[in-house]
């Protein structure tokens, strides 16, 4: 049986994620054509095939010890087996060490990691639902009114879940599932500042200073 997330499209977040790495180094990969070209898209936003966030992975973390020139010699022999119509269990059979004379690349880990972290994208969707009638369109929990961003908010500010778990019936231990989503899939737009003062503040002076004018 194909795993179908190995040949899926993610978005450049998504690929961030799996790949631990940035957004940024993401659009560098594109931009720079360090996939081969059938492992990105660039209709309709930008997108990797998820069986590239290896590659992507190996590119920036072996890069202290190989140089550009090895990192790509590697993933232009690996591309093509990864691009195979074949499962994850077929391709963890196979050997991924690559060898150019003194040269030995074992891509193995790096596969590992970024399938594990793929998993636990597919598992976090699954708990997301969004509905254009629930909280207009608002991802949440599954089974709840309980906002995604909320709750990985609540446990980036370490604070503590009990009422966000009582108003669930989900277990504790799937509260890190809306951590990922959110990671994956970050709130679009900048996030809104409050026009008013904390409670312990106090205003010297509301006087407002004009620029001083250059002088002739």
């Amino acid at each position: 049986m194909i795993v179908a997330g190995i040949a899926e499209l993610l978005t450049a977040s998504e690929a961030a994620f799996v790949s631990q790495v940035s957004v940024r180094d993401i659009n560098r990969v594109i931009d720079e054509s360090i996939l081969p070209e059938d492992f990105v898209s660039v209709r309709d936003g930008r997108h990797v095939v998820a069986a590239g966030c290896s590659l992507i992975a190996f590119y920036f973390e072996s890069a202290r010890r190989l140089t550009s020139e090895e990192r790509l010699w590697a993933i232009r022999h690996a591309g093509p087996r990864l691009r195979a119509n074949r499962s994850t269990a077929a391709l963890r059979k196979e050997d991924w060490t690559f060898r150019d004379e003194f040269l030995t690349i074992d891509l193995e880990p790096f596969l590992r990691r970024t399938w594990e972290r793929l998993h636990r994208l597919d598992e976090a969707r699954a708990i997301v639902v969004r509905s254009p009638y629930m909280l207009s369109g608002t991802p949440v929990i599954r089974g709840t009114r309980v906002p995604v961003y909320d709750v990985a908010a609540s446990f980036a500010a370490d604070i503590p879940m009990d009422r966000i778990l009582a108003a669930s019936t989900s277990t504790p231990t799937r509260w890190s599932w809306p951590v990922i989503y959110a990671e994956a899939n970050p709130p679009r737009g900048r996030p809104k500042q409050s026009a008013k003062l904390p409670e312990s503040s106090v205003v010297i002076t509301d006087r407002h200073l004009s620029r001083r004018q250059k002088s002739e």
